[in-house]
């Protein structure tokens, strides 16, 4: 039997209501989750997620699947830390395969400086909860035998950090885990639905308009990826994001003997294997803004170059496919969850490049603060007036790529 084949997902679709009590606008990972857990942990089903395209068809479907924790700052590596967890209970909860499997992650450094870095994220993981620590040589060898420790001899290895709980889970299994679950309970998805404007009855929101129709709602969510600011312009709230491609590509089978996650932030850019032997490789975000979703042979000739560096094996193998997600990324490099300014606005965005591995989190999150109308401590830093205040959470170095 393939292992790949998995038995048929339960979706159960239905005409859209005049009005709900959440409308959540963005059937990727976060909506689907905040749904999700608004019906198993709070007993909201009243909740219609209205999607442009079909579940997972935006950035949830264009990901490289990498979870981790290994954070630069306290309030992101508990945040982190948290979904880590869910994400490691989550097959058993939903009783669907999303193959989820913990690979641990190497963070290389190429430099004193990078050196520094490591020993020092080592320190702050391990003080907020996230199980890594700091690596020398010979340890990384053990762990990635296939790394050139001598990095083509310009970028030798000189140690790094490795966060054990680093893993992998199939994007598009994650998608119609939570979109099944939260169906199952009574929410509703609505595919190929556009949000064309937001209704709103004085200074509160109350609904969107669709291009089927408008929906009346007593909370709505923007949960889309990339093209939030212009749903937010509706509400007419101004939001410090910026959006800019981002691509990865994968090669043909290679032996599966290829174990952890291997970053480098000298070279901009991780890989990792997938469960059918594939190499999975990504660097960091397109320097010009955009909504393009069209991918380049710059990106494919620097990237393969940097990896092929470090993983020499790599010149053996032929690219198979390359595709482009959007990001929207804050100018601090850390997610904006929760309320707007606005009443019945809310938002969670800012996820840039490391939004999958937030999703249970940041669905478990939002959908207490829309539940009981109070943020929680888990997410209260990562607010939008946290930039008015001037209490900005700048951590690009953990990014990964950047």
């Amino acid at each position: 039997m393939n292992e790949f084949i998995e038995q048929k997902v339960q979706l159960q679709w239905h005409e859209p209501k005049a009005n709900y009590d959440v409308v959540i606008v963005g059937g990727g990972g976060h909506g689907l989750a905040t749904a999700y857990f608004l019906a198993t942990r709070h007993g909201i089903t009243n909740v219609a997620v209205l999607e442009r395209k079909y579940i997972g068809g935006g950035n949830s479907g264009r990901n490289t699947t990498v979870i981790r924790a290994n954070y630069g700052i306290p309030e992101a590596v508990r945040f982190y830390q948290r979904s880590v967890e869910l994400y490691q209970t989550l097959e058993a909860e939903t009783e669907r395969w999303i193959m989820h499997k913990q690979k641990g992650l190497l963070w290389l450094a190429h430099n004193e400086a990078g050196i520094r870095a490591e020993r020092a994220r080592a320190e702050v993981n391990t003080a907020f909860g996230a199980k890594t620590e700091y690596v020398g040589p010979k340890e990384i060898q053990e762990i990635a035998p296939q790394i050139d420790m001598m990095g083509g001899g310009v970028w030798p290895v000189l140690g790094g950090s490795y966060h054990p709980e680093g893993a992998t889970a199939r994007h598009d299994r994650v998608n119609w885990a939570l979109a099944e679950g939260a169906m199952r309970r009574g929410v509703h998805i609505h595919q190929r639905t556009t949000v064309i404007g937001l209704r709103k009855e004085g200074d509160r929101v109350v609904g969107v308009m669709t291009d089927k129709g408008p929906i009346g709602a007593g909370v709505v969510l923007s949960a889309v990826g990339g093209h939030v600011t212009n749903l937010a312009n509706m509400a007419g709230v101004r939001l410090p994001i910026r959006t800019h491609p981002l691509q990865a590509f994968v090669t043909n089978h290679y032996a599966r003997q290829f174990d952890p996650i291997v970053a480098s932030m000298g070279l901009l850019f991780y890989a990792s294997q997938t469960a059918r032997g594939e190499m999975l490789i990504g660097a960091e975000i397109d320097r010009q803004p955009s909504y393009s979703y069209r991918s380049g042979h710059h990106f494919l000739q620097s990237c393969a170059f940097r990896a092929m560096t470090l993983l020499p094996f790599l010149r053996n193998l032929r690219i198979l496919r390359q595709w482009t997600g959007v990001c929207d990324m804050s100018p601090d490099y850390s997610p904006i969850m929760g309320q707007t300014g606005v009443d019945g606005f809310y938002i969670t965005t800012g996820w840039g490049t490391w939004g999958f591995k937030a999703i249970p989190a940041g669905g478990e999150q939002m959908a207490q603060l829309i539940a009981t109308g109070e943020t929680p401590a888990l997410i209260a830093p990562f607010g939008l007036d946290r930039f008015a205040r001037d209490r900005t959470l700048a951590d690009r170095g953990s990014a990964g790529t950047h």
